[in-house]
């Protein structure tokens, strides 16, 4: 859908290279710039999880694109890259505030080179305001946003998301915002300056409680809760709950049903109470009737009476789950003849899942061919391998040379 996009990627960590392989998959021609050593993901892996020295967290962010290896500071390789993004619609990147100008390719420098571009930037705190200078990182945002403390009980232990939210949510927004942009471009011929961060995504992210907490003007206690419930602002039995063998959640359901479900006498005289301002002695009640109970025992009444529920997955349930399957969200890779999985697309196009074009396993396993095609004659490109303004591996030498 988007094989006429050019796309150079400055990204490094995850937000930003989350965000262009977005692009990637849907047909956008993105070309990830690294320095001489390699970018950020590709020397740590959370959980220290590599395939033959891979990084997983590389791969879980970098597919489809082509790598180019660049010295940024070297007077070269700012040539090379300036002629690069006189072919490109779109630059991203997610340096500090100040970082891009400094290399000579702020946004000024980028429209004198081509005045249409898309020039995305994803910052941490924001591109300007007294946190600008501050690491943005997804646990310090989700700290810094509310989300800790609205995640946990607040008067007892704020508990953060157990994964990079922040991150992924901001580089579904980053993505979107470089893909109105560009239909802005197609339209108009006219550039746009984009600019996210991941304090706006952790901010979006809570969209909804965030509205109903400064609306209804609840304060602090309004997150006292049972442990048992999943947020502040739903009323009982919204949560999980120990069961006999796991857990189970329980979204908003009808309260006769729920104890006709269960067979509880004692849930159908507490189905007159406000759920809400009395959840605490509801969530107490259910999770008493839930808890000496298997989840195959309580099944038949749960579906019997319509009732919203889930068993609560861990990892290992997921890639034989028929659901998961049916929707191939996981794809195995032979990775340097090892294996590494891979989480798809999340989107379907006409029913497909986006196909997996090319990965790019070495430093500037591209660099040859990709400035050859703005251009550079293959002793150009030599020399300046040569020069170390680029990097190419020798492999990709080899195969050119033959």
């Amino acid at each position: 859908m988007l094989e006429r996009m050019r796309v150079v990627s400055f990204c490094h960590y995850l937000q930003g290279p989350a965000a262009a392989q977005y692009l990637a998959d849907m047909g956008a021609d993105v070309i990830k710039i690294e320095p001489p050593g390699g970018a950020f993901e590709r020397h740590w892996s959370g959980g220290r999880s590599y395939v033959e020295d891979v990084s997983a967290f590389y791969l879980c962010a970098n597919r489809n694109k082509r790598s180019v290896a660049v010295d940024l500071k070297h007077p070269d390789g700012k040539a090379v890259i300036e002629r690069l993004l006189a072919t490109a619609d779109v630059l991203m990147e997610n340096f500090r505030p100040g970082v891009m100008d400094r290399l000579g390719l702020g946004y000024e420098d980028v429209k004198r080179i081509r005045p249409d571009t898309v020039y995305a930037s994803a910052t941490g705190f924001g591109a300007s305001g007294p946190m600008v200078a501050r690491p943005g990182q997804d646990l310090l945002i989700q700290a810094y946003s509310g989300l800790v403390a609205a995640t946990g009980h607040l008067h007892e232990r704020p508990t953060p998301i157990g994964f990079a939210a922040a991150d992924q949510h901001g580089a579904a927004l980053l993505a979107m915002g470089i893909l109105g942009a560009y239909v802005k471009k197609l339209q108009t011929g006219q550039g746009t300056r984009v600019e996210a961060s991941l304090l706006n995504a952790g901010l979006d992210l809570q969209t909804e409680p965030l509205t109903l907490y400064f609306t209804k003007r609840a304060g602090r206690e309004a997150f006292d809760r049972d442990r048992n419930l999943a947020t502040w602002f739903h009323e009982a039995p919204y949560g999980v709950y120990r069961i006999a063998d796991g857990f189970l959640a329980l979204s908003l359901n009808d309260p006769g049903r729920l104890a006709a479900a269960l067979g509880s006498e004692r849930l159908r005289q507490l189905c007159g109470i406000d759920r809400y301002e009395q959840r605490d002695r509801y969530a107490a009640a259910v999770a008493e009737e839930l808890a000496a109970r298997s989840y195959d025992e309580l099944v038949p009444g749960l579906d019997e009476q319509k009732i919203w529920y889930q068993r609560v997955h861990e990892y290992d349930d997921l890639p034989d789950d028929p659901q998961i399957r049916h929707n191939r969200v996981f794809r195995e890779v032979e990775v340097r003849g090892g294996r590494a999985t891979l989480v798809n697309h999340p989107n379907r196009y006409d029913g497909e899942v986006p196909e997996l074009r090319r990965l790019a396993i070495e430093i500037g396993e591209d660099t040859r061919e990709v400035l050859g095609e703005i251009g550079y004659s293959a002793v150009e490109i030599d020399r300046l391998i040569e020069a170390k303004a680029v990097v190419a591996p020798v492999r990709a030498r080899e195969e050119t040379s033959a």
